[in-house]
């Protein structure tokens, strides 16, 4: 070892040779490997920054969100100051979660990038980068070099300037995925059949019947994306995840931004529940910082955050208390059960991706305190 050179050449490879073979779970369907649980205190994060003299932090939004409801004092036992770059994924960040990322845990110091991109598309498409994009907090700000988005409208028009409507993509980079194994025809119409000449961002899983779990269909969720007038992109979350509220749209992320702004609520989720009048209204869980107890005041007062924040139409309807939220292995929440327990649905079909299957249990017995 002694007498190697310090320089290593690098092995040149074509940029489309494969680099890893990526297993995930997503939110839906049955997991492909899991993982060894641990239970750490909350510094834990910290405490392996700060002994390993990690540079880069990339974690996901729901780990923020789930960290900021302790509080600052985990945070001061340790020294933070190798941290670099912080990075998010997974999901849309709201700005509470980024402002705290960015003031507590980096210090003012480090950019917070919050990143899109999909097992399929093979890394970044849409990506700050540091020190060189200005940043604005809970934006995915530009595409990344050689990428092409566009929005779409419902019926394929392309957006131009400040629009809203579904994230798609006009022409192919290296790394994208090319085709599902031994299903090349699924690979198409999940990508690229509802838009033509496009790769559409979503999702696709497995829906059985809740009833008689006999026939399948594969349901496709998209992903809904905004522009501002800088030409910034802010991921709203799945198509299926907006809301029409009397006839206007709201998009659930916009809501759980302005619910975790109120200084009770570490973390929100937000689904639609059928309405006679108003088609859809707003289901809302809340999980309450430490120390926060559940009170017909505190959800009066969250009504009005939100209220001031989005506007009347925003209010929601129920507010229930959710001590935790049904999350995958990897984090991510389990939005179809929160909108089956919300409907008050007897059979909540598979729970197999549940890192906890307890907390379903929890949140139907809050379920009756909320609709009472």
């Amino acid at each position: 070892m002694e007498s190697s050179s310090e320089e290593c050449e690098p092995e040149w490879i074509d940029a489309e040779d494969p680099l890893f073979i990526l297993y995930t779970s997503g939110s839906t369907g049955k997991p492909k490997f899991e993982g060894i649980p641990v239970y750490p205190h909350v510094g834990r994060f910290w405490e392996i920054i700060e002994k390993y003299k990690v540079t880069k932090f990339y974690t996901a939004p729901t780990a923020i969100r789930l960290l900021m409801k302790y509080g600052t004092e985990p945070i001061k036992k340790y020294n933070l100051d190798s941290l670099k770059i912080m990075a998010t994924v997974g999901e849309p960040i709201n700005t509470e979660a980024w402002l705290w990322c960015y003031n507590i845990v980096g210090q003012k110091r480090c950019p917070v990038l919050d990143t899109f991109w999909q097992t399929e598309t093979g890394g970044h498409v849409l990506t700050p980068l540091p020190a060189a994009t200005p940043l604005k907090p809970g934006s995915a700000t530009l595409p990344f070099f050689g990428i092409l988005p566009a929005i779409l409208s419902d019926c394929g028009e392309e957006l131009e300037g400040e629009a809203e409507g579904y994230l798609v993509f006009k022409q192919p980079w290296p790394g994208m995925m090319r085709t599902v194994n031994d299903d090349h025809k699924r690979f198409e119409n999940t990508y690229f059949t509802k838009f033509p000449g496009y790769y559409m961002t979503g999702d696709e899983f497995k829906h059985c019947d809740s009833k008689h779990y006999l026939e399948a269909q594969f349901v496709l969720f998209l992903a809904g994306c905004r522009r501002d007038k800088d030409g910034y992109y802010w991921i709203t979350g799945r198509i299926d995840d907006m809301l029409n509220v009397s006839g206007h749209l709201l998009s659930t992320a916009e809501v759980e931004s302005a619910l975790t702004e109120h200084p009770a609520v570490a973390e929100a989720a937000v689904v639609s529940r059928p309405h006679s009048v108003k088609g859809e209204c707003l289901y809302c869980f809340v999980t309450l910082k430490d120390g926060r107890e559940f009170s017909h005041s505190l959800v009066e007062e969250i009504k009005k955050q939100v209220r001031e924040k989005i506007g009347p139409i925003a209010t929601p309807d129920f507010i229930q208390n959710a001590p935790a939220l049904p999350k995958t292995r990897s984090g991510k929440i389990m939005r179809r059960v929160l909108r089956q327990i919300a409907c008050n649905e007897k059979d909540l079909g598979d729970l197999s991706t549940l890192a906890d299957p307890k907390v379903v249990d929890v949140l139907i017995s809050h379920r009756r305190e909320a609709a009472a």
